[in-house]
């Protein structure tokens, strides 16, 4: 049965390898589609399960407690691969990474966030000892600890090109501003179209680690030199709460890589 929402009309393949038409699935039918897959399966009881359950991408089912649940059919597992690969193909190879990288930390138990904007204190000089700088690093994370002394923070910034590799390697109150906000700094960098990295451990300063984001794996070149524990500043605890960490269930963000991905020299 069509799901007549709106006048786009994508198409699927079901487990057969049938085509299937997905019409009027937007955004928030896909969302809804990976919160019951991810559950145990509750009912909403709302417009939005009314049309999934049209469309044939869920289904009721009955426990026998006498409880009625729904899970996800195998059309709406193909709606689900289609959307993921979809999002996949309209994000540029530095989201992706940045994504992988996401997605190595919280499988190594820490919080995460991306795209924060954090207020790091740089070296005093003579004629300015008080120096500030906003940094964005790509990735940000911190254990999931409840000792302020263990969270040991850690940046990675991401690069995929060797131009912007170098111009950002240029500017130290840069750098000095990612190892202010991290216990550790990471480069970790792309490869080019012809699978070659954009740089080598050589090409960053030694107080950052270095990481090759090779195809099937990330490859430790250096790692970077830990510092003292401090705690957090309060600047940073409030862009924290203020920001939303990346979601470990979240199906669209995740890749194919398993957890061994990350490997060392």
């Amino acid at each position: 049965m069509n799901l007549q929402l709106h006048s786009n009309l994508s198409t699927g393949i079901d487990m057969s390898g049938n085509s299937l038409p997905f019409a009027g699935i937007t955004r928030f039918h896909t969302k809804r589609l990976r919160e019951v897959y991810r559950s145990a399966g509750w009912p909403f009881q709302d417009t939005v399960e009314i049309e999934l359950i049209a469309a044939g991408l869920l289904e009721r089912t009955s426990e026998p407690s006498g409880h009625d649940k729904v899970r996800v059919t195998a059309n709406g597992i193909a709606c689900l691969a289609q959307s993921i690969q979809k999002n996949r193909q309209n994000r540029s190879p530095h989201e992706l990474l940045v994504d992988r990288i996401a997605q190595t930390m919280l499988r190594d138990g820490r919080i995460v966030w991306t795209s924060l904007s954090l207020r790091a204190k740089l070296p005093s000089e003579p004629e300015t000892p008080n120096r500030w700088k906003i940094c964005k690093p790509d990735v940000f994370s911190i254990r999931h600890t409840s000792v302020a002394n263990y969270l040991e923070p850690i940046v990675h910034e991401i690069k995929v090109s060797r131009a912007d590799l170098l111009g950002d390697l240029k500017s130290k109150d840069k750098r000095d501003s990612y190892l202010d906000v991290g216990g550790q700094c990471w480069y970790v960098l792309g490869c080019d179209s012809k699978g070659r990295p954009i740089g080598q451990e050589n090409d960053v300063p030694p107080e950052c680690g270095v990481m090759i984001a090779e195809p099937d794996r990330l490859h430790v070149a250096r790692n970077a030199a830990k510092r003292s524990a401090r705690e957090l500043p309060f600047a940073i605890w409030m862009a924290l709460a203020k920001a939303t960490p990346v979601n470990c269930g979240d199906v669209e963000s995740e890749n194919s890589f398993g957890q061994s991905e990350l490997t060392e020299q």
